[in-house]
């Protein structure tokens, strides 16, 4: 599916012992022959060196896309329809800190990351590659970047239901112009993560449009190629 399966694939096969033509008949264990048939992509539709995309195999092959300037985009039910990009989708926003705030805002990557120690999943409806949160001119402006799956709108939906199902605050209570009634009022938190929101000119994918469940099932398919060779040494 990406080059890391492909690599994994390679390795595998050149460690692989020479086994005799009377070992090979019937003494070669079935979960071995199970796993096989994974790597030959006849289970989870995986095809080594290949990625699914739209029902069809496409060659793993690095690129770059220019994003269209924002009044030649499709409108959606929030605003223009960001495309997705060789880089999946995403946003960065840039807004203003409330004066005092900085120390609380840090407060909060700190208390994100003890919960996510605890439930390594918290974040898992947002579909998130990654995630990075920056303060800078002075600690006066946070900009929040997020590499995602799931198109712009739904990610932001998807952020409020969950904030409001673990029933937490969101970091974005320390801004300038966050609304304070975004529980009751979810449309006013996108407003403002659209209004606050820098659209990239140009993305770029080394390994273009694989989601992350891809990348964690190529993962786990090499999990299982090392495996195989410590059963076979």
């Amino acid at each position: 599916m990406d080059k890391l399966l492909e690599s994994s694939l390679d390795h595998f096969c050149s460690r692989l012992p020479t086994v005799p033509p009377a070992r090979a008949t019937g003494v070669i264990p079935v979960p071995f022959m199970r796993r096989m048939e994974l790597l030959h992509g006849t289970i989870g539709g995986i095809v080594p060196g290949r990625q699914v995309a739209g029902g069809a195999d496409m060659e793993i092959k690095p690129q770059a896309a220019v994003i269209p300037e924002i009044d030649q985009l499709e409108q959606g039910k929030y605003g223009p329809v960001f495309p997705k990009t060789p880089a999946c989708y995403g946003f960065t926003i840039v807004a203003k800190v409330k004066p005092g705030r900085a120390d609380a805002m840090r407060a909060y990557g700190h208390t994100l990351a003890e919960a996510l120690e605890e439930d390594p999943h918290l974040l898992a409806p947002l579909k998130l590659h990654y995630l990075r949160w920056v303060l800078f001119d002075d600690d006066t402006r946070f900009m929040y970047q997020g590499i995602f799956d799931t198109d712009f709108d739904k990610y932001t939906e998807d952020a409020i239901a969950l904030f409001g199902r673990a029933g937490v605050n969101t970091a974005f209570e320390n801004l300038e112009g966050f609304p304070e009634d975004w529980r009751t009022d979810p449309e006013a938190f996108v407003r403002f993560v659209r209004e606050h929101h820098c659209p990239s000119f140009i993305e770029y994918g080394e390994y273009p449009y694989v989601s992350a469940d891809e990348i964690k099932k190529a993962l786990r398919i090499k999990g299982a190629l090392s495996e195989m060779l410590d059963q076979l040494q």
